[in-house]
């Protein structure tokens, strides 16, 4: 849940505020986080509020964070992921025998065709769907591909 709060501090001689997006309560401590596109994060103006909020924060022991969207391929990979997300479209026989088949290390190209007898089009959408759930895994941060590897998370 979004935690927002006014931060104000006097900077060269000047009162200034923020509202930070999140104020994260973790076992380590009190996390403060701005979120911002890359783009913006360059301007002078939004730099200058990042680095006096960073001191204020850090000054408290606590940790500051900028978050901003991830590279694109990794954001596409996401999106295209989104659309294996609804479980109640995969039959939960086949996405049981494909958790129960060992894909671990298996190039996505390769892994539809181990389980023969299965239709490869729906093999994959499993597959898909699984790693959407972080059953499998793969490389996210390069274009999803038959090259990538899978791995198993659990």
């Amino acid at each position: 849940m979004a935690q927002p709060f006014l931060l104000t501090a006097v900077v060269d001689g000047k009162r200034r505020k923020h509202i930070p997006d999140y104020l994260l309560v973790t076992e380590h401590g009190p996390v403060v986080v701005d979120v911002k596109p890359h783009l913006r994060l360059a301007k002078p103006e939004v730099a200058a509020t990042f680095a006096w909020t960073r001191e204020a924060v850090e000054s408290r022991r606590w940790r500051y964070e900028v978050w901003s969207e991830p590279p694109e391929a990794e954001l596409e990979n996401v999106r295209f992921l989104a659309g294996f997300r609804r479980a109640w479209l995969f039959p939960p026989d086949l996405v049981d025998e494909v958790c129960r088949a060992d894909l671990d290390g298996v190039p996505l190209g390769d892994a539809a065709g181990r389980l023969p007898g299965r239709p490869e089009s729906c093999v994959r959408a499993a597959i898909r769907h699984l790693l959407w759930r972080h059953e499998l895994s793969t490389d996210l941060t390069e274009p999803l591909g038959p090259s990538g590897v899978l791995r198993r998370t659990a």
